[in-house]
């Protein structure tokens, strides 16, 4: 029996079916251009590269997020796939989105969460990060520690939930930084001079005559302690982990200053030992009594012998009894790790580390917490768990009373004590910096088209060696993040030792860092080095774009087929060509090349257009 009469024919409702799906499909597509590519989430494939990555007849596999391969002067131009707008600020190896959707069942209570957990291979973003909305050229320093663009950094909540400490201020298109910060509301540069009044030191300047050169400010904020010492000749390494004010670093390194995002958590910090003359913590909201003490010796590791710690934090003036309690059990602590106060004033306490290993052996048996064991390496921290111990000096710096070094600015041209370490003679070690010198001057020179006085601040040698590149840019106005591979010899501490600043680092894996951080980037055989090792060239490139900045310098010194597979890669990047050159100075082969590179501004739009 008939049910009732249906509406239209079977073919007509097919008809109406087929014509609401192209219109479906026809949003999806408007949409999608509107916002630019779609994201791509984690665990999507989206190619396949071999290790060898250099090779001329690597294949890559089809996507849908492909921006078309072209064939020009005989080279197979291949393509990246650019990320959706919300990953413009993504740091892979610190994402909470690969924390939650691995599952992954980390000790929140101890920091962990704040770590880095990198993703793997499979699980990678393998695609561009776009700038945001409005992105402008960073103000260029000294004028970028006051002020930065909004559009650069869109993130305002910093200044309303620390309005009344003056850490930032919103202006229009642009954020201020007064130089204010929890414990120093009058300016972090008479708070820095306080600090060199208490520790007595010649005309209230905390370098001291340039025996204080390198600090770690812990829990830094927006780093404008840091900013404030680069005038008296101190760099500062900035650190703050990304969490709840997550953008702390960002603004640090949008000003220009030196920053870092880590954490006092389970795991060394990626420093050497003795690596700085002075830690500071202005009310950080760090736990130091914590396991025993951990987190504070983990400072006393990375102190020099005579090295400082100034504290600023409620406890050091106890005005209650949780206070008080606190500070009575810290002390006890410091105690017995033989610290003492060298001064103490208001909000303010400044503890020195002994020269000698005298105290350590003079302490009853039994005392904790204990010496560390002698087969523990004091200078291994890449992956390397904390210990509830204290590190005793070498011999060498127990017999010597402190760290040897030369005052700045004579310690960065003057052979380190370590260098021993590393079987290095002083003339090898001359001949270092008179290499990097005149390879220094070469790439000036051929940057010189294309850059003034102003145009670079932030600087990373990505393999740095002992540092002579970054010393042979003593005279410009920048500073240098040195980095040393985590599986070559840790000369790391001989960068320190030098005045400098750096960390240790996996190039197969993403730097802790945001995106759009850096203006220069210096790859010496670094392409050649993590063929070796079987990682992703590709991923190298992907990640030196996320943490260059639009209008920022790559210079490449490897081997010519490292500069032809980059040429293949260079439309999909956004980047073109400054200068090629052939490698010279030093021991370079035959087919050593200097290759320059610019990066373009670019936007996520239809045409991925250029906005020169």
């Amino acid at each position: 029996m008939s049910r009732g009469r249906a509406d239209g024919s079977p073919k007509k409702r097919l008809v109406t079916s087929v014509l609401v799906l192209v219109a479906i499909c026809g949003l999806l597509y408007l949409y999608s251009k509107r916002n630019g590519s779609s994201a791509l989430e984690y665990g999507s494939k989206i190619r396949k590269f071999g290790s060898t990555y250099l090779g001329v007849d690597e294949d890559v596999e089809e996507s849908p997020s492909r921006l078309g391969e072209d064939e020009e002067d005989g080279i197979i131009l291949k393509s990246i796939p650019v990320c959706d707008d919300r990953h413009s600020e993504l740091i892979p190896c610190l994402d909470r989105n690969l924390i939650y959707e691995t599952r992954l069942k980390l000790d929140l209570s101890v920091m962990e969460h704040y770590e880095r957990h990198c993703p793997l291979p499979e699980r990678r973003y393998n695609c561009l990060i776009p700038p945001p909305p409005g992105y402008k050229i960073p103000i260029k320093w000294p004028k970028s520690r006051d002020e930065v663009w909004k559009a650069n950094i869109p993130h305002t909540h910093l200044a309303t939930e620390k309005s009344d400490q003056k850490w930032m201020v919103v202006k229009g298109e642009k954020i201020g930084f007064p130089g204010g910060g929890t414990h120093f509301h009058y300016g972090a540069d008479k708070y820095i001079a306080s600090m060199a009044n208490m520790l007595n030191f010649p005309k209230n300047i905390l370098n001291n005559g340039g025996k204080v050169r390198t600090v770690l400010d812990v829990g830094c904020g927006v780093a404008s302690f840091g900013g404030y010492l680069l005038s008296s000749d101190i760099i500062a390494m900035s650190l703050a982990p990304n969490d709840v004010h997550q953008n702390q670093i960002q603004f640090a390194l949008e000003r220009g200053i030196p920053a870092y995002l880590g954490v006092l958590g389970t795991k060394r910090l990626p420093y050497p030992s003795r690596s700085f003359e002075l830690a500071h913590c202005s009310r950080c909201r760090i736990d130091w009594l914590q396991r025993d003490g951990i987190l504070l010796l983990e400072l006393d590791r990375v102190l020099r012998p005579g090295g400082y710690f100034a504290y600023s934090s409620p406890e050091a003036y106890a005005q209650d009894e949780e206070d008080l309690r606190i500070w009575k059990a810290m002390s006890e602590l410091v105690e017995r790790m033989c610290w003492k106060i060298a001064a103490k004033r208001n909000q303010t306490v400044i503890w020195v580390k002994p020269l000698t290993n005298d105290c350590y052996m003079e302490r009853a048996p039994g005392s904790q917490p204990p010496l560390c064991r002698s087969d523990d390496d004091p200078d291994a921290v890449w992956n390397v768990k904390m210990e509830a111990c204290i590190t005793p000096y070498s011999d060498q710096n127990h017999r010597a009373k402190g760290s040897g070094l030369a005052p700045w600015p004579a310690r960065l041209t003057s052979p380190p004590p370590r260098l021993g370490d590393f079987g290095h003679s002083n003339d090898v070690f001359e001949k270092d910096m008179e290499v990097w010198q005149q390879r220094v001057d070469s790439y000036w020179n051929l940057l010189s088209p294309k850059i003034n006085s102003d145009t670079l601040r932030n600087v990373m040698d990505m393999k740095a060696n002992l540092g002579s590149f970054a010393a042979a840019l003593k005279n410009k106005d920048v500073w240098v993040m040195n980095v040393v591979p985590e599986d070559g010899p840790n000369t790391l501490k001989i960068i320190y030792d030098r005045g400098l600043i750096g960390t240790v680092h996996s190039w197969c894996e993403a730097f802790s860092t945001y995106p759009r951080t850096y203006d220069l980037l210096h790859a010496w055989t670094l392409f050649s080095d993590i063929e070796r090792k079987g990682c992703s060239g590709v991923d190298l490139l992907i990640e030196m774009d996320r943490i260059l900045r639009p209008k920022g310098f790559v210079i490449v010194r490897d081997k010519r087929k490292v500069v032809e597979f980059i040429n293949k890669y260079m439309k999909a990047l956004h980047w073109e060509a400054v200068a090629t050159a052939d490698a010279e100075g030093g021991s370079e082969q035959d087919d050593d090349v200097v290759f320059i590179v610019q990066k373009k501004i670019w936007r996520t739009s239809e045409s991925f257009r250029n906005v020169e």
